[in-house]
């Protein structure tokens, strides 16, 4: 028993599994501050229901499914490790080799459960909570699954050389894609204030959560506490300084004054560009991607804006784009030393190839899925319900006013 397991690591991917984790209760804090104090519940709540659902899920097939030995490069085997069947205590030989297959089971889980919680912020007060519990669970079966299959478990875009080291495609590119796709379908929200976040505070303690969970969320990609583990924790922590910089120089060269939100909302940018290459880049590069994702992301979230397609918690252009950028920058900035993936005009095609595909296939799959639930229209809060307060609306709790 144990057999090949070196304790240290083990030690570490609890670590980093833990940091993943609450970076879901970070998510929450974070959108939760972000929106009208009477709603703030509500997508907290769809944010914070997505762990018990996702495990459950994970556990009943989903890890199996993009896991389980690869069926014609779509998806795993579904019964593989169904209810933890095949799931031992020892090593695996295909997913890391020194900790047990349990403990990679758990760190995969902590990915799963935040994809989708991210396109919250796109769909802010547009649906019911049993809406997004269907759409939910619909999304992680059609989309997610196969998608982190794909890339990760050694699916056909991984036997092209495609590569994400944490999850740019995988996680923010799918995520902030399908929201974009659920705009379309929904339309913009009944009632639009003008009032800012109602809690910076709350914002301040999500995105402090966030920033610091993301340690764990590139630097566990290792699966050890080896050499690799020291380039991935420099290269998020410099790409969020250059994102938080770049994004405020932006911000006050066009508005004249500083915010307290804007460096936030560039770090995350910093962050989400950074993850899918945080495996393969020395820390220079890593920098310069940071503050690449400063300046496109910040001029990225006007597209939807301009558009009219409410993007209320600008997720697309954080989320979506700069998952975008970072996949593709893989095949500019890739270091062969780093993890044995270079730079060069084939890699940075078949990264374009890869996230293209994902994002279509990502905004295909959610289009459908939400125009044929809301066929009825009855997966939609009313004028009444938000005017009201949807916390008091929907599960009377929270404030019915401000």
């Amino acid at each position: 028993m144990f057999e090949g397991v070196i304790h240290g690591n083990v030690a570490f991917m609890v670590i980093a599994t833990v940091l993943v984790f609450v970076m879901t209760p970070g998510l929450a804090f974070f959108y939760g501050g972000l929106v009208e104090k009477k709603h703030s519940l509500t997508i907290m709540l769809q944010i914070f229901i997505a762990i018990g659902i996702v495990s459950l899920m994970w556990i009943f097939g989903g890890f199996s499914l993009v896991f389980g030995n690869d069926v014609l490069g779509i998806i795993g085997n579904p019964f593989q490790y169904f209810a933890f069947n095949n799931i031992t205590f020892e090593v695996n030989t295909h997913y890391g080799l020194t900790i047990p297959f349990l403990m990679f089971f758990m760190y995969q889980l902590m990915f799963a459960i935040i994809t989708l919680p991210l396109m919250t912020g796109s769909i802010v007060n547009r649906i019911t909570i049993g809406a997004w519990l269907k759409f939910l669970i619909i999304w992680m079966i059609l989309v997610y699954f196969p998608v982190a299959h794909w890339v990760w478990g050694n699916g056909f875009l991984a036997q092209m050389g495609f590569v994400d080291f944490a999850g740019g495609t995988v996680i923010h590119a799918a995520s902030a894609f399908s929201g974009l796709a659920t705009l379309w379908v929904l339309g913009p929200r009944k009632v639009i204030t003008s009032k800012g976040p109602f809690n910076m505070g709350l914002v301040a303690i999500g995105a402090g959560i966030l920033l610091f969970g993301w340690f764990g969320f590139n630097a566990g990609g290792t699966l050890a506490a080896a050499g690799t583990t020291s380039i991935v924790f420099t290269n998020t922590g410099v790409a969020s300084a250059g994102g938080m910089v770049a994004w405020s120089m932006m911000a006050y060269r066009e508005n004249g004054y500083f915010s307290f939100l804007d460096p936030l909302l560039g770090a995350v940018a910093g962050l989400a560009t950074i993850t899918p290459a945080s495996g393969y880049v020395t820390p220079l590069p890593a920098l310069t991607i940071g503050l690449i994702a400063g300046v496109t992301c910040y001029y990225a979230i006007k597209i939807p804006r301009k558009a009219g397609w409410d993007d209320v918690l600008d997720v697309w252009g954080v989320h979506g784009v700069g998952g975008f950028l970072g996949t593709v920058l893989i095949g500019v900035f890739a270091n062969e030393l780093v993890n044995h993936v270079s730079a060069s005009v084939e890699q940075f095609l078949v990264q374009l190839f890869g996230v293209v595909l994902v994002s279509v296939y990502s905004m295909v799959i959610s289009y459908l899925l939400m125009k044929y639930m809301d066929r009825d229209k009855a997966i939609r809060v009313s004028k009444a319900q938000i005017e009201a307060g949807l916390d008091e609306s929907l599960f009377r709790e929270g404030y019915s006013s401000d």
